[in-house]
């Protein structure tokens, strides 16, 4: 059987912690900064986790973590 590949783009964006939560950064916090509150960007400075909803679909594309 072949080697399942992993989603490159997942794999710099992600990462699985010890107990198997993955870890993701905050989205909305590139662009258009001017019109955001700043506890609004302070909130996107830290890290989140991914949803029980997705995160089967996450660890799809990462197969060897």
């Amino acid at each position: 059987m072949p080697k399942a590949k992993t989603h490159s783009a997942t794999k710099k964006r992600v990462r699985v912690n010890s107990k198997g939560t993955i870890k993701r950064g905050s989205a909305n916090c590139r662009h258009r900064l001017l019109t955001k509150t700043k506890r609004q960007k302070s909130a996107f400075n830290s890290s989140t986790y991914v949803s029980k909803a997705d995160e089967n679909s996450v660890k799809k594309l990462l197969p060897y973590s």
